[in-house]
C-alpha cells in the first residue's frame, strides 16, 4: 500500500488551541493579499482547508491500521476501503506539498481535487467545477505557481495538524470555516443583504426547533450549511442516533461547494443540497413535482433582498403567494411564505431571522402578517440585541411559526438588552440563550421582558407587531425627595464654609494674608 501522507514529517503536537488553528488558517490568507480580491481568494483558502483535513483524516486511519496490520499492507488497503471516504495516493496533500518547488501547483492541484470527486461522486459530484487553482485570477505561472506554493506550506504548519488524533472531540474544521466566514463576511456581501449567522444565534434557532430523531430539517438559504448541522448534533446529542434528514438549498454557486464540504466533512451523509434559486426555482420537491415538507424548517435568509423574484411571484405554480405577493423591493416575506409553505401539516415548524422592519411595515406586508396571524401560525417573536450580525449594526427577531400551536396567542420577547458587549459585535452569553429558551416553554408574561397577545390586542394594533407595542420596558425613575435635597444642599453648603475658613488659617500661617 502507498501511504497517501508519507511525506508528513511533522511533529505532531499534543494540545489543539482553536485560536491558534484560527490564526494560521488566516495567516495563509497573507498568501493571496495585495494580489488578489478577498471575494476569489476565499474559496481558495477554504478549498485548501478541506483538502488539507481529509489528507490528515486519511493519515490517521491509515496509521492506526498500520498499527494493527503492519505486515499485512493488503489488508490495510482492504479496511481503507471501508472508510466513509476515498482519498486517492496522489490526491493528498502532502503529495502536492512534496512537489510544490516543480511547476504545474495549480494543474497538480485541480487534478487532485478532480481525483477526489471521482472517487467519492455520490457525496461530492460537482462540488469542485467552480474552483480552479490554475486559474489565470492569481497571476502569470510563476506568480501562481509562487503563490500556491506559499499556500501549501502555510497548511503544511504543525498548527494545522488536523488529524482526529490530535484535535480529539473538537469541532476544528466547522469552528475553522465559521471563523473564516465570519471574516470574509464582515467585508462583503453587504449589498445583497446576506449576512453570516453568528454561532449563538444559530444556536438559539436549532434549540428553539427541539429537532427530533426521525426529523426531516430543511434550510431553503443554508449558506455553508452550519445551521443544519447544528440541527442535526442537537439530535446526536439527545438521542444518540443518526436517523435524521438534512436539506438545503442555496444560490451562489461556491457556498453551496462549501455547504458539501462542510456535510461531507462532518460525516453528514444523509443530506440533499441543492444548488439554485430557492424563489424562483425551488429544486427541493416530492415525487409528485410538488414543494417537499418538512418537520423543521429554520433559515437566515437576505435581509430585505431588492430582487427576490417579483416578476413571477403572482404566477407561482406552488401558490406560496396567495396570502399576498410580498413588495417588489423586499423579498423577506417571500421567503416566509416559501418557508411556511412547506411545513408539515402535523409536526411542521420554523423559525426565521428578519429585520425588524418584517414586524410592522405596512401595506402588503401588513396584509399577509394579518392572514398569517389570523390563520392562528404565528406563534413566538423574539427581538435580539443590535450589532450581533457580522457586517452590519441591523437589529433582528427572530420569528417562530407553528402548524399546530397550543393556543391562539403570540408570545413577544424583548432580548435586546440581554448581550455582551463586544468590540465590533455584540455576543449572546448562554444565559442570554437560555433565558430566551426558558421563557418560550414557559409561554407566560415575564416583566418588562415577555408578553402573551391575544388575537384581539394584535387586532388592535392594526397586526403590528413591532415588540414595543406589546413588552413594556420603561423603568420609572425614582420619585425625588426634594426636602432631603434641600437638607443635604445645606450640609454641603455648611463643610464648605468650614473648608474656607481652614484655608484661611492655611493661608494666614503661610504668610498670604
Amino acid at each position: 500500500m502507498n501511504n497517501p501522507s508519507a511525506q508528513n514529517t511533522t511533529t505532531p503536537i499534543t494540545s489543539v488551541s482553536q485560536d491558534d488553528i484560527n490564526a494560521a488558517v488566516w495567516a495563509a490568507c497573507d498568501t493571496f493579499r495585495g494580489t488578489v480580491d478577498p471575494s476569489i481568494y476565499k474559496d481558495f483558502v477554504l478549498t485548501m482547508l478541506f483538502l488539507k483535513y481529509v489528507s490528515d483524516v486519511w493519515q490517521d486511519h491509515y496509521d492506526n491500521y498500520k498499527a494493527q496490520y503492519g505486515d499485512h499492507p493488503e489488508l490495510i488497503e482492504e479496511m481503507l476501503k471501508n472508510e466513509r471516504f476515498v482519498l486517492p495516493p496522489s490526491a493528498s496533500f502532502y503529495a502536492l506539498h512534496t512537489l510544490r518547488h516543480s511547476p504545474s501547483n495549480g494543474e497538480r492541484i485541480d487534478k487532485a481535487l478532480h481525483a477526489i470527486e471521482e472517487a467519492n461522486i455520490t457525496k461530492l459530484r460537482d462540488v469542485f467545477q467552480d474552483i480552479s487553482f490554475n486559474s489565470n485570477k492569481l497571476g502569470d505561472e510563476q506568480q501562481k505557481n509562487d503563490i500556491l506554493r506559499h499556500l501549501l506550506e502555510d497548511f503544511a504548519k504543525p498548527e494545522l495538524d488536523l488529524r482526529p488524533s490530535r484535535v480529539g472531540q473538537l469541532d476544528v474544521i466547522g469552528n475553522a470555516y465559521e471563523f473564516l466566514i465570519k471574516n470574509f463576511a464582515s467585508t462583503s456581501g453587504k449589498k445583497a443583504g446576506e449576512f453570516y449567522t453568528p454561532p449563538e444565534v444559530s444556536s438559539l434557532m436549532a434549540r428553539l426547533m427541539t429537532p427530533q430523531e426521525g426529523d426531516e430539517i430543511c434550510d431553503p438559504t443554508c449558506g455553508s450549511g452550519s445551521l443544519l448541522l447544528k440541527c442535526g448534533r442537537l439530535i446526536r446529542e439527545n438521542t444518540g442516533s443518526r436517523k435524521y434528514a438534512l436539506y438545503g438549498q442555496e444560490a451562489i454557486g461556491s457556498t453551496w461547494a462549501l455547504a458539501k464540504m462542510n456535510m461531507f466533512l462532518h460525516g453528514e451523509d444523509n443530506h440533499r443540497i441543492e444548488w439554485g434559486d430557492t424563489i424562483r426555482n425551488p429544486k427541493l420537491l416530492d415525487s409528485a413535482a410538488s414543494l417537499k415538507h418538512f418537520d423543521i424548517v429554520v433559515a437566515n435568509p437576505p435581509f430585505s433582498l431588492e430582487k427576490w423574484g417579483h416578476e413571477g411571484a403572482d404566477a407561482d405554480k406552488f401558490s406560496r403567494f396567495r396570502r399576498g405577493l410580498p413588495p417588489r423591493t423586499k423579498g423577506d416575506y417571500g421567503f416566509i411564505l416559501h418557508m411556511i409553505e412547506t411545513m408539515k401539516p402535523g409536526s411542521g415548524r420554523m423559525a426565521v431571522v428578519v429585520p425588524h422592519g418584517v414586524l410592522f411595515r405596512g401595506a402588503a406586508e401588513g396584509r399577509i402578517r394579518q392572514k398569517l396571524i389570523e390563520e392562528n401560525l404565528l406563534d413566538v417573536v423574539i427581538g435580539l440585541p443590535d450589532k450581533l450580525f457580522y457586517g452590519t449594526g441591523i437589529p433582528a427577531a427572530v420569528l417562530v411559526f407553528r402548524k399546530h400551536k397550543t393556543d391562539d396567542k403570540v408570545l413577544f420577547i424583548d432580548a435586546s438588552r440581554d448581550y455582551e458587549a463586544g468590540k465590533n459585535q455584540n455576543n449572546l452569553r448562554e444565559s442570554d440563550l437560555q433565558r430566551i429558551l426558558d421563557t418560550v416553554a414557559a409561554r407566560q408574561a415575564v416583566d418588562k421582558y415577555a408578553h402573551l397577545a391575544t388575537p384581539s390586542e394584535i387586532a388592535e394594533n392594526d397586526f403590528n407587531l413591532n415588540i414595543p407595542r406589546y413588552v413594556d420596558t420603561f423603568e420609572e425613575e425614582a420619585e425625588i425627595d426634594l426636602m432631603a435635597v434641600r437638607k443635604e444642599r445645606e450640609q454641603l453648603k455648611a463643610e464648605l464654609a468650614s473648608l474656607e475658613t481652614q484655608m484661611a488659617v492655611y493661608l494666614k500661617e503661610l504668610g498670604y494674608e
